[in-house]
């Protein structure tokens, strides 16, 4: 008994003195509700209203059949949730303890034992409460009620004089792409959707760390470690990283400290091609009188990052360069990947982080009509080597400028610095997503009838947020090598000449303009940071859409359900039409639709890569889903990489061999994006027929040293082709190093797909181990596409004559079937 009370005693005094502790509320048993009915329902948190009223079989999943259109009345109702949790007398002996809520979405009441504690605005913030006073021994009751953010939102758009587009999801600080977007659902949904915790504190708190680079040399690097301290109990403490200490003095309330840090023969963090990405550990404890008060450990990355944006005799270049060096930027655009953000796990951001790694990536850019993503997302980029464009979250809308709204901005925008600045992979704060464009060139002014007065507070206000706000808050919390800033992607609209000679670019003529993919070969910009075509999802993924034996077919109400674009299927049939047979099978129409947008995403990304140092950047949209959708993604909502994904990653070689045909001549480009020195290279070429069959080899006697790209001289087709058809040749294209070893290599056809004069191909599988195979042929098997419920490690490839390719497996197939271009032209 005697040493029950001692340990008892003991614990207390832990807590009265001893270090900052936390506890989740979040596994405490919640309920909620709606506000005007009276059953309790189990709820889960980190969650959404959705989620809970699908557990709860109240609505179906939205995600199968047409049910989107059956759970529209949600986003209408309000909302209310509680749980109870119980406090020690021991916990009550914290001097501080804060009620802390990671994101609450969006507007709600907090109340704590009845007591009304917080009102809540914003889906981005984290809210912190000090809650000491409201707690009791025992048990408390925790409730948080939401409003409808439909309903604040249409309150807060009859404040404006005017009209505003996209009304009311431009006033409220939430995920934009709930309200609907042309390829997602329209899902606003409420709810606790990240963690709650309670912190316990009593001498001091450490609210934040910034790890500011001060500069570093091969020798070593010079760190400034910049802590926010609150201090309860005044005096001296001391300041370890890594175990290194300074003695530091804090006064009551806020305290900004900052101590030197340096680290010898420092290893760079590199991007993805250019080597490890290196991370490094800083511990940083606070002690007072060798006793632990709070600890936090921040991964960090040794680099530097600059945004060159430099006149000259075309306009003004626009690229990053990394470490000093003029880096190529490869890589996509990136939305949520759900409709409902908790169903995130780790393990989903960490896969598809790493396809893009594998796919030769640098570079993801972090869409500004979705949300600002979970610490796994940065992190497992810092840990692939893949820079951040993080857009804040605005999207193609006007938004207000009104007091309230630009301190709420400005508290969004320190919460999120300050949680994402110290990731190595962050690059670039951009403003917004094509807002300035939605202002001069969408026409909302005509279309909404405005003033001159109304046109002028429209661009008044845009001013001030993009131009004032963000960036005033982005000097103001983020360190000096943190804040890089870009107003607004594109910094031109894609009608404008200018758009292509200066600042980043969305073109959209393809698709949106419905023209040629050949136009991209014209429409070259300095940074393409969007452009983009729809391909329809693997078969599994559009499976998924049924919650019965699905029926595919092209007609399928369901299916088209699942395309958001109001026109998608006509722009898809008019642009298969231009390069492909149009097919009534749907197995095989699925099929076509993937190799025509990885088709025209070819045609773009080797556009982009030829002209550099003109074009320095190339993000294609878009990476993934949010559901189950026809849409611009390479990887489906179930993770399947599409046709496009395998063609990226052939595309974003670090080294590659690109053709270019113009004017019944083609040019060769060697390109070398990766680090270190020259290397001495010379092409080959190889005329052949789709049977194998050799009509010529020409080796040009030009040996050329390729640092980043280099031009071979130009070869006549005509020259090449004699007096062959040219639709049952091909042109395979090899660049060799000085010591005659293959460093890339590329097919080129002369003609377009539905017009070459293929023959059957005699596919045959050669099974090697459970998850590995050989696959060869006799004569050319274009685009071979290999089906089953598992993860090639290549497909939708041109399979030459009389050669074999080894293929992994995720997993073992009982069944594995093949199809190739072939087989869409007898159908």
């Amino acid at each position: 008994m005697k040493k029950t009370l001692l340990f008892s005693f003991l614990f207390i005094q832990l807590l009265i003195h001893g270090q900052v502790s936390e506890r989740s509320l979040s596994a405490e048993k919640w309920q909620f509700k709606n506000t005007k009915e009276n059953t309790w329902l189990a709820a889960k948190v980190p969650g959404t209203v959705h989620l809970d009223l699908m557990n709860n079989n109240v609505i179906p999943d939205p995600y199968k059949d047409e049910n989107e259109k059956k759970v529209q009345w949600v986003e209408n109702e309000d909302w209310e949730y509680q749980t109870k949790f119980n406090l020690s007398n021991a916990e009550l002996q914290h001097q501080n303890i804060d009620l802390i809520f990671l994101g609450l979405d969006t507007f709600s009441e907090v109340y704590l034992n009845g007591k009304l504690l917080k009102n809540t605005d914003n889906m981005f913030r984290t809210w912190t409460i000090p809650a000491k006073d409201y707690m009791k021994s025992g048990e408390n009751i925790l409730q948080v009620r939401f409003k409808s953010a439909v309903t604040a939102g249409k309150e807060l758009a009859q404040k404006i004089p005017f009209a505003m587009p996209e009304s009311p999801r431009s006033f409220v600080r939430k995920a934009q792409y709930q309200f609907g977007w042309d390829w997602g659902p329209r899902l606003v949904t409420a709810g606790i959707w990240k963690d709650v915790k309670l912190n316990f504190w009593d001498q001091a708190k450490v609210e934040n760390i910034k790890v500011e680079q001060k500069s570093i040399t091969g020798k070593q690097a010079d760190l400034q470690v910049n802590a926010e301290i609150f201090a309860e109990k005044p005096g001296k403490y001391s300041l370890l990283i890594n175990g290194k200490n300074q003695e530091v003095t804090l006064k009551p309330g806020s305290n900004a400290v900052s101590v030197p840090y340096q680290i010898p023969n420092p290893k760079l963090w590199q991007p993805n091609g250019w080597g490890n990405p290196n991370l490094y550990d800083l511990k940083i404890t606070l002690q007072k009188e060798s006793q632990l008060i709070a600890e936090k450990t921040e991964r960090i990355g040794l680099r530097t990052v600059e945004l060159i944006q430099e006149k000259d005799a075309k306009g003004k270049s626009f690229y990053f360069k990394v470490n000093g060096q003029p880096m190529y930027a490869k890589g996509t655009n990136w939305i949520p990947g759900d409709s409902f953000s908790p169903r995130m796990t780790k393990e989903k951001y960490q896969k598809l982080i790493k396809d893009c790694k594998e796919a030769n990536m640098n570079m993801i850019r972090v869409w500004g009509g979705g949300i600002y993503e979970d610490d796994e997302f940065y992190r497992a980029c810092d840990e692939n080597g893949i820079l951040v464009w993080q857009d804040f979250m605005f999207a193609g809308s006007f938004y207000p400028a009104d007091d309230a709204f630009q301190k709420n901005i400005e508290s969004e925008v320190k919460d999120q610095i300050e949680r994402l600045q110290n990731h190595a992979s962050l690059a670039l704060w951009c403003g917004n997503n094509e807002i300035d464009e939605a202002i001069v060139n969408w026409g909302y002014q005509k279309q909404f009838k405005y003033s001159k007065n109304d046109s002028l507070q429209v661009w008044k206000d845009y001013k001030t947020i993009f131009h004032q706000v963000i960036p005033d808050a982005i000097r103001k919390y983020a360190t000096a090598d943190k804040q890089i800033y870009w107003p607004s992607s594109p910094s031109i609209g894609w009608g404008h000449k200018e758009s292509l000679t200066e600042g980043d670019s969305h073109y959209w003529g393809v698709w949106w303009g419905e023209q040629p993919f050949e136009i991209y070969n014209e429409k070259v910009p300095r940074f393409a940071s969007e452009y983009g075509f729809q391909g329809m999802p693997t078969l599994e993924t559009t499976k998924s859409m049924f919650s019965v034996k699905p029926e595919l077919s092209l007609q399928n109400g369901i299916i088209k359900a699942h395309e958001k674009h109001s026109r998608g299927w006509e722009i898809i049939d008019n642009y298969m039409k231009r390069d492909y047979v149009v097919l009534k099978d749907f197995v095989k129409y699925n099929y076509i639709s993937q190799l025509l947008q990885a088709r025209g995403m070819q045609i773009a990304i080797e556009a982009h890569r030829r002209a550099r140092p003109y074009n320095m950047g190339t993000l294609y949209w878009q990476l993934n889903d949010c559901w189950p959708v026809v849409s611009w993604s390479s990887i489906d909502y179930l993770g399947n990489w599409k046709a496009l994904h395998y063609q990226v990653k052939r595309s974003f070689e670090n080294q590659a061999i690109l053709v270019e045909e113009k004017d019944g001549m083609l040019n060769f480009y060697g390109i070398n994006d990766g680090l270190g020195k020259s290397k001495e290279v010379s092409l080959e070429l190889e005329v052949n027929n789709f049977k194998g069959e050799n009509i010529r080899t020409i080796v040009p006697n030009q040996k050329k040293n390729l640092e980043e790209v280099v031009k071979f001289d130009p070869m006549s087709i005509a020259e090449l082709v004699g007096n062959a058809d040219k639709n049952e040749l091909f042109l395979h294209v090899i660049l060799r190093g000085k010591d005659e070893k293959v460093i890339a290599e590329s097919n080129h056809f002369f003609a377009k797909p539905k017009d070459l004069k293929l023959t059957k191909p005699n596919i045959r599988i050669k099974k090697i181990s459970p998850t590995e195979i050989e696959i060869s042929t006799d004569v050319l098997a274009k685009d071979v596409y290999l089906l089953g419920d598992t993860h090639f490690s290549d497909s939708f490839f041109d399979l030459l004559p009389g050669a074999s390719k080894k293929i992994t497996l995720s997993k073992h197939l009982e069944k594995l079937e093949v199809m190739s271009l072939w087989d869409t032209m007898n159908e």
